[in-house]
């Protein structure tokens, strides 16, 4: 069974940062490729960030150059350090695992998120 399980989300101020860990389990994490997601109140939920299994990152452009993906493919561990927070920031983060052979990115499984806050 596949299982996804965020943890590290809280509250910050403005400006501060975070990292959040996706402890995967129930598939060979190293063959596929991963995917962090967020949904705010009253919006759909994007893709932020996803790396594919040769390491490739992608990035939108919300949160380019303060995002920064990664995995630890022996703790079967997807990470996602955010820094620089901004008030459009906050919302349920979710990893994902990306559904292979998709010329666009989209997941086949993800987990419960985890709330991010900005303080105000």
């Amino acid at each position: 069974e596949v299982q996804l399980v965020e943890s590290g989300g809280g509250m910050v101020q403005p400006g501060g940062s975070l990292r959040l860990s996706c402890a995967a389990s129930g598939f060979t994490f190293s063959m596929y490729g991963m995917s962090w997601s967020r949904q705010a109140p009253g919006k759909e939920r994007e893709m932020v960030a996803l790396m594919i299994s040769t390491g490739t990152t992608y990035y939108t452009n919300s949160v380019k150059g303060r995002f920064t993906i990664s995995r630890d493919n022996a703790r079967n561990t997807l990470y996602l350090q955010m820094n620089s927070l901004k008030p459009g920031d906050p919302a349920l983060y979710y990893c994902g695992r990306l559904r292979p052979g998709r010329a666009r990115p989209e997941n086949d499984y993800w987990g419960q998120g985890t709330q991010v806050t900005i303080s105000t």
